[in-house]
C-alpha cells in the first residue's frame, strides 16, 4: 500500500487554504538550491519529478507553489495509517513513512471468501475514511508483484494480480520501474541490451549468472518473473538512518563543511539512540557545485551509537572525498546502515587494553545528554564547535 503523494497529501491537510487550494503544488525545498521532495500529479505532467533540484521544477512549471515538507505532521499521519493497517491485516510491515505491506495470508475464512481485489478496496475506503489520507493498493502472491502492482493501482485505486499472471504482468514494466534496480546495474543491463523485464525474461539464467555473477543473475531472473520469496516481517528493522542539507551558498571551506557534518552526526546519533540501535556502517553523501553526487563509507568491527564516534568516522569519510575533488560543495550528508540492536553495558576496562572508537563512557555521556534535550529542548546542549560557528 502506498500513500498517494504523501507529502503532498499532508501539506494541503495541514494547510487548507493555503496549499490544499493549489492544483500545481511542490513540496521540498523552497529555495532554488533545494530540491522537490514530492510533487502533486498535476505538476507531474509537466515533468517534475521528487529529487528534482527546485530550480528546474519551476523552470518545467513556473505557475506552481512550493511548500516546506512538514515533516512532523507526515510522521503523525503516517503512524495514524499505520494504526488502522493492524487492525484490518494480521500482519503489517512499513517499508517507508508512506509505503507498507500487508500479509491477508489465512484470512480467507475470516474474510468469508472476498475477493482480494474487493478486500483491498475496502481497506483503501477505510484508510481514507479514517486518516484522510488517499492510498493505492496493489495485490498479488509475491511482494515484488503488490509493489509494482501499485504503478497501475495509482492514483487512490486498487490493482491486483491474479495467481498465475504474474511473468505476463510484469514483462510490461521496464527494468528501471524493478525495485532494487539503481542506476549502476541498470548500465549494465542497458550495455547487454536489455531494457525491459521482458528482455531479461528471454535470457537463460545461466547467461544471467555469467553477465552479473551468480547471486545477482539468480535474483534478477526470478523478479522479471514476478518470482519473491521475501516473507513481510512486521518486526523488521529500520535498515538505515541519515540526514543531509542542502545549502543556501556553496561551501569550500573545510572548517565549515566539518561543523555542518557534525550537526548532521549530532542528528543521526539522536535517532539512533532514541530506536536503542548501533550502527556499523557510516556512510558521507557529498553533492558538489555542479550537481555530481559523490558517496563514500566506512564499516567498523563494533556498532556505534554515539555522535561522537559517527562524526569521527564520517570526517575521515569527507577528507577522503574532499581530496578527490575539491570544489565547493551544495549539498551534505550523513547516513548509518548495518543497524543493531544496542548490546548490554560493557564492564569498563582497568588496565587500558586496545583503544576503541567508542567507549561505554561515551555511550553513557550521550544517554545523558538525550535526557537532557528530551527535558529541555534539542538546543539545550550542543556541541561548543557548532556554536561558534557562523550564522547558517
Amino acid at each position: 500500500m502506498d500513500c498517494d503523494s504523501f507529502f503532498v497529501q499532508v501539506a494541503r491537510l495541514e494547510d487548507p487554504e493555503g496549499a490544499g487550494k493549489e492544483p500545481l503544488l511542490l513540496v521540498g525545498g523552497r529555495s532554488d538550491r533545494g530540491v522537490i521532495t514530492s510533487a502533486s500529479y498535476a505538476a507531474r505532467e509537466y515533468g517534475v519529478r521528487s529529487g528534482m533540484p527546485t530550480r528546474r521544477a519551476r523552470q518545467l512549471c513556473p505557475e506552481a507553489v512550493v511548500a516546506p515538507v512538514p515533516r512532523g505532521a507526515c510522521v503523525e499521519r503516517s503512524r495514524t495509517v499505520w494504526a488502522v493497517l493492524e487492525e484490518m491485516s494480521p500482519v503489517v510491515q512499513a517499508a517507508s513513512i508512506d509505503e507498507f505491506y500487508l500479509d491477508l495470508t489465512g484470512t480467507e475464512r475470516m474474510l468469508k471468501g472476498e475477493e482480494l481485489a474487493a478486500t483491498a478496496d475496502r481497506i483503501r475506503r477505510v484508510v481514507k475514511a479514517r486518516t484522510e489520507v488517499a492510498v493505492s493498493l496493489g495485490g498479488g502472491t509475491q511482494r515484488v508483484v503488490a509493489k509494482v502492482a501499485t504503478r497501475l493501482a495509482k492514483p487512490d485505486g486498487v490493482h491486483v494480480v491474479r495467481p498465475g499472471g504474474e511473468a505476463s504482468f510484469m514483462a510490461q514494466f521496464r527494468l528501471e520501474q524493478l525495485p532494487g534496480i539503481g542506476p549502476a546495474f541498470l548500465e549494465q543491463l542497458k550495455k547487454k541490451g536489455l531494457t525491459t523485464c521482458a528482455e531479461a525474461a528471454a535470457v537463460e539464467r545461466e547467461w544471467l549468472a555469467r553477465w552479473f555473477g551468480p547471486g545477482r543473475g539468480a535474483w534478477l531472473w526470478e523478479r522479471v518473473r514476478g518470482i519473491d520469496a521475501s516473507e513481510v516481517d512486521a518486526r523488521e528493522r529500520r535498515k538505515s538512518i541519515s540526514s543531509e542539507r542542502t545549502f543556501f551558498a556553496d561551501i569550500d571551506d573545510d572548517d565549515e563543511l566539518e561543523r555542518r557534518l557534525l550537526e548532521l552526526s549530532c542528528s543521526v546519533g539522536g535517532q539512533l539512540r532514541a530506536k536503542e540501535l548501533r550502527a556499523r556502517t557510516v556512510t558521507v553523501k557529498l553533492r558538489d557545485f555542479d550537481y555530481k553526487t559523490r558517496q563514500a563509507g566506512s564499516t567498523q568491527p563494533e556498532g556505534v551509537e554515539t555522535d561522537r564516534a559517527i562524526f569521527a568516522v564520517a570526517a575521515s569519510l569527507l577528507h577522503g572525498l574532499r581530496h578527490r575533488r575539491r570544489t565547493p560543495a551544495r549539498l551534505l550528508g550523513v547516513g548509518v546502515s548495518n543497524l543493531v540492536r544496542q548490546a548490554p553495558a560493557e564492564q569498563l576496562e582497568f588496565f587500558g587494553g586496545e583503544a576503541k572508537l567508542e567507549t561505554e563512557r561515551d555511550r553513557t555521556i550521550a544517554r545523558a545528554v538525550d535526557r537532557i534535550r528530551d527535558r529541555y529542548g534539542r538546543e539545550a546542549v550542543r556541541p561548543a564547535r557548532v556554536l561558534d560557528g557562523p550564522e547558517k
